[in-house]
């Protein structure tokens, strides 16, 4: 019995990010000013402005709250001795978003605010994970969490065989690893 080949997860090239990231660079501020150009034809040229810097304002001051709130969190769970991260997720979710707050525009304002607000944060936290989780496990193998009370349960899927099949000697098992979170927020 052999096992059938596994699909090749795709990967992301050096070419291919860098490309991605010139074309943002091309296309976000060409949305940028026509939002802007909208936005002043709503509201006029002078309230857009005093809004631009209102906002840029707000956004400085929320980075800096922000950024030191999980700069302090990094640390203290530096010094404990634990993993951070958590707070290393919350830092490089502020950095980013504090770049966008500090770049003029509406909508990197928007995603700006959306990465580093602490409300939305964690909804970007569990999104960040989730492509890490996916990017470096590469599709090969399938880890599922359920979240219950204090629980996690993770389960591993099958690499390639079907059930009826003898499993391959170091193939994983279909076991449930129960354990406890603890989260010291």
């Amino acid at each position: 019995m052999s096992i059938p080949p596994q699909p090749t997860p795709r990967r992301f090239g050096a070419r291919r990010v860098l490309g991605l990231f010139a074309l943002a660079l091309l296309i976000v501020p060409i949305i940028e000013i026509a939002v802007i150009i909208g936005v002043g034809r709503v509201i006029g040229t002078w309230p857009t402005v005093i809004l631009l810097i209102v906002e840029s304002a707000f956004g400085a001051w929320i980075l800096k709250h922000e950024g030191g709130r999980a700069w302090g969190a990094l640390a203290g769970a530096l010094q404990s001795g634990r993993m951070p991260s958590r707070e290393l997720a919350d830092a490089a979710l502020v950095l980013i978003g504090g770049v966008l707050l500090l770049t003029p525009g509406f909508v990197t304002d928007i995603v700006g605010f959306f990465l580093i607000l602490p409300i939305t944060r964690p909804i970007t936290r569990r999104l960040l994970e989730a492509i890490v989780a996916r990017r470096l496990l590469g599709g090969v193998v399938g880890v599922s969490t359920t979240r219950t009370t204090r629980t996690t349960r993770t389960t591993e899927t099958n690499l390639g065989w079907t059930p009826s099949e003898p499993a391959p000697p170091n193939a994983p098992s279909d076991d449930v690893i129960e354990g406890e979170i603890v989260d010291d927020r």
